[in-house]
């Protein structure tokens, strides 16, 4: 497993990685990406922002870096950063397979990505990951699971994703949507000749959505390095869109709140990787500040005021525009 690079890490940011959904492409769901981002949002630009990103997450001990398919570029941005530094070789590569970007580098489209998790997808898009990637390529997770998705049945692209754990890439899964509960105690019967498929699960958990705490648990417990995508719910516990309790525990701290959502879900004993969504380097920095902030028992209780139901949830983030 690749994650086992990790397990000697001395430093806590070792094990904040850094996802690159908010700068891979123009547009993107988190809130505030007009003042984040300027206006120019070309490939250059953003090119450059993403390897600023990765330069300063590797020089704070950041380890992990996640891709898609669907991050507009990601690939090729990490790639080309990977490519630039032929030294850096104690990091963790992981990208995802079974949304294709649609949007063009348009921030207005229609579409910006569609779903398709069958063996044909899984074919093209490992074609186009390894053009980018080749060998640095360390995790491939299929992308955004729900229960009835075809991949967790799909016993032809069980026996492809098996070969290629054959060949050294660790194959995973992320997941969205209220049942991801669900999805993950699926995937964990998912067996080829025998063996788990599966040793990597990435999903979404913060104070406002932790049904799938107990799922993610289990999935510890059974061996998966257990990676939480969308700590901050957007940027909904960010700064001043964060709670009430959130920012008075923030300011307490003297940090931002953007480090009380991440210490929450670091504090949670499964949790492997916790990944940051930074589109800034002074983002990145807050974000980093996470370990230090300790939440005790009445702390974290009074978080657990601030969930909502999954559904509902859910439905919030559905709504919110591509911007």
């Amino acid at each position: 497993m690749p994650f086992g690079r990790l397990a000697s890490a001395t430093t806590p940011t070792a094990h904040i990685g850094l996802g690159l959904a908010a700068v891979g492409r123009p547009g993107y769901i988190n809130l505030h990406r007009d003042r984040d981002l300027h206006e120019d949002r070309s490939v250059d630009a953003l090119r450059e922002r993403t390897h600023e990103l990765l330069d300063a997450a590797y020089a704070q001990g950041v380890r992990y870096f996640d891709a898609a398919r669907s991050y507009g570029r990601s690939e090729e941005f990490l790639g080309a950063w990977l490519a630039a530094r032929p030294e850096v070789r104690d990091v963790v590569i992981g990208s995802k397979w079974g949304y294709t970007y649609t949007a063009d580098w348009n921030i207005d489209a229609e579409a910006h990505e569609v779903k398709d998790h069958s063996l044909a997808t899984f074919e093209r898009q490992r074609a186009e990951t390894d053009a980018l990637l080749g060998d640095r390529l360390d995790l491939y997770q299929i992308h955004s699971v729900t229960a009835d998705s075809p991949a967790l049945t799909d016993k032809e692209l069980h026996a492809r994703l098996a070969e290629l754990a054959a060949d050294g890439v660790s194959v995973g899964l992320s997941t969205s949507g209220p049942a991801q509960a669900d999805a993950i105690r699926a995937a964990l019967t998912v067996r080829v000749d025998g063996a788990p498929l599966f040793r990597t699960v990435q999903a979404t958990f913060n104070a406002l959505e932790t049904s799938a705490g107990p799922a993610l648990a289990e999935a510890h417990e059974a061996g998966l390095t257990v990676i939480v995508k969308e700590a901050m719910a957007n940027g909904r516990l960010a700064g001043t869109d964060a709670p009430a309790i959130v920012q008075e525990i923030a300011a307490e701290a003297g940090l931002g709140s953007d480090a009380v959502a991440l210490a929450l879900v670091l504090h949670q004993p499964w949790a492997g990787v916790v990944l940051s969504g930074a589109a800034t380097v002074t983002q990145l920095a807050g974000n980093l500040h996470a370990p230090l902030v300790g939440l005790d028992e009445e702390r974290r209780s009074q978080l657990d005021a601030l969930v909502e139901e999954p559904d509902a949830y859910w439905r919030h983030r559905a709504a919110l525009p591509w911007s």
